[in-house]
């Protein structure tokens, strides 16, 4: 959680989500039994995903400019040149977490309560097409979903928040983020936005209801 103040509960019209590590459980713990299986280094993995982070194979193929074939080898050549070969299509099976029912559920309150509701995620191909959502409705959840694969810009990019922030018909100010990782916050709290940091979720949500001042639960 981040230490800023928050604005009054009035003010807020709109909640931003993440959906891996925030909506479901976070791919890490995945990375860190593979690694553990094949003798890596412990966080190997993200310390390739954090090399040259806007133009490397993680983020070509987050913006849709590879495809898959394309990023496993590039993934393998990037991690290969660090030290350790691994494919690209091993790490796109450790994506798919388990689901946050309780998290989904305030998704939904967030709605009752006339709020505006929208989802910004960085991935590497349509939720529904790669049954990430499998069982979620995104239309039930959400007014707007921005993607990483159909929008062609991800997080930390400031693009990507302001074209979610467009088709919210919202103000940064009057906008509440939720995301696992810092480095997605930043910009977007640069913008205006009150960010939450998601490590432990349910301390997340009671934090998101201090600010918007509503029990989600």
């Amino acid at each position: 959680m981040n230490s800023e103040q928050h604005p009054e509960p009035t003010k807020v019209k709109g909640t931003l989500w993440d959906f891996g590590g925030v909506l479901s459980s976070s791919p890490f713990d995945a990375f860190a039994r593979y690694e553990a299986e094949r003798g890596l280094p412990h966080g190997f993995i993200r310390s390739v995903n954090a090399t040259d982070p806007h133009t490397n194979a993680w983020a070509r193929f987050e913006r849709a400019e590879l495809d898959l074939a394309g990023f496993d080898r590039a993934f393998a050549e990037e991690s290969h040149a660090l030290g350790h070969r691994v494919p690209g299509g091993d790490v796109l099976e450790l994506l798919a977490g388990d689901l946050r029912p309780w998290m989904l559920d305030a998704v939904r309150a967030c709605r009752r309560h006339g709020l505006v509701t929208a989802l910004l995620t960085n991935n590497v191909a349509p939720m529904q097409e790669r049954g990430w959502s499998e069982g979620v409705q995104l239309d039930e959840l959400f007014d707007v979903v921005v993607e990483s694969a159909t929008a062609g810009v991800r997080k930390p990019e400031r693009e990507a928040y302001e074209l979610v922030l467009e088709r919210m018909g919202l103000p940064a100010e009057e906008v509440v983020f939720l995301d696992d990782l810092g480095i997605n916050l930043k910009p977007a709290r640069e913008l205006g936005m009150t960010t939450i940091k998601v490590d432990d979720p349910d301390v997340a949500l009671a934090e998101l209801e201090r600010v918007l001042g509503i029990s989600l639960r």
